[in-house]
């Protein structure tokens, strides 16, 4: 059942808490604020900027939440009910949803910064515009990190232990670079931004960031630019064709800075087609529409 009241959403991040108040529709903003996050400092710190900000939005909407959304930078566990693999340190091993529902009173629903990008996408942003019956969709982060979300029927499915679309430390390329997991040839060591950027430094013996290597590769006189690309778009059609087969999504949503790159959606898809257990690939390739405000909105659709 939809809402008929105000959505609320609170997204945390490293270094900022970003807070929205979304009418019911989940179109029309009727605040938005953020507070600096200084994870740095301690858990308790961070908990208090949440309701800092949480006390800044009730004053100047005048509103008060009866449910909220949040976004956090890792996961929490669905039987332990402590975060995890959070990049934000402090809140691993913390009951952040438990305590954030004493400290303010009101039910509040937790999912990760990829799902809430999988959903805001999907409610509220290209998935809306380009596949609106669209029931299973994936949402993938390709940036610093590599992460991956899954929504159906309009709602996050985390999963029985909270990592579903966790396609980043999927085994890609065996005896390949060591990743943080601690695991050798993950998604996310072989086609992150900065993997990608050793891969061009190891064949160039030049140090480019992944903006400048997409650059040259666009200008066409790099051979080096061109054969970084040309790994990436391998490497995503195998490791993506994985998803395909598994979930067999009406849609995929590529964010973060490697998704910008317009030859995933290209040869990134040939390359798909390569690997899928079917003589078609009908699952649409899509740009994201929302950019930065995904994470805050997809927060506020948690209690849509």
């Amino acid at each position: 059942m939809k809402s008929n009241k105000p959505l609320w959403g609170i997204d945390l991040g490293g270094t900022k808490i970003e807070g929205i108040i979304l009418k019911p529709n989940g179109l029309e903003t009727i605040c938005r604020m953020r507070v600096p996050s200084e994870a740095e400092k301690d858990y308790a710190h961070v908990t208090g900027q949440i309701l800092k900000l949480m006390d800044l939005m009730k004053q100047t909407s005048g509103l008060k939440p009866e449910r909220l959304g949040m976004g956090t930078p890792g996961i929490l566990d669905p039987l332990t009910q402590v975060m995890k693999n959070c990049n934000s340190q402090c809140l691993n091993g913390m009951q952040l949803k438990a305590d954030m529902e004493k400290a303010l009173g009101i039910p509040v629903e937790l999912a990760n910064d990829a799902n809430c990008f999988a959903l805001a996408e999907t409610l509220y942003g290209v998935v809306r515009d380009e596949c609106p019956d669209a029931r299973v969709v994936f949402g993938v982060i390709m940036g610093t990190g590599v992460g991956g979300g899954i929504v159906f029927d309009n709602k996050v499915w985390g999963g029985k232990q909270g990592i579903a679309g966790e396609w980043g430390h999927n085994m890609l390329e065996e005896g390949g670079n060591l990743c943080f997991c601690g695991k050798n040839g993950c998604v996310e060591s072989t086609m992150s931004g900065p993997a990608l950027e050793k891969y061009y430094a190891k064949l160039s013996g030049r140090n480019l960031s992944m903006k400048e290597i997409a650059e040259a590769y666009s200008i066409g006189k790099d051979i080096y630019a061109a054969d970084t690309i040309h790994w990436m778009t391998t490497m995503f059609g195998k490791a993506i064709s994985v998803i395909v087969n598994i979930l067999d999504p009406d849609a995929i949503v590529i964010g973060g800075g490697v998704g910008n790159i317009d030859a995933i959606y290209t040869e990134g898809l040939k390359e798909l087609k390569k690997h899928i257990f079917n003589n078609r690939v009908e699952t649409i390739l899509l740009k994201p529409k929302l950019g930065d405000s995904a994470g805050v909105f997809g927060a506020a659709g948690l209690v849509a």
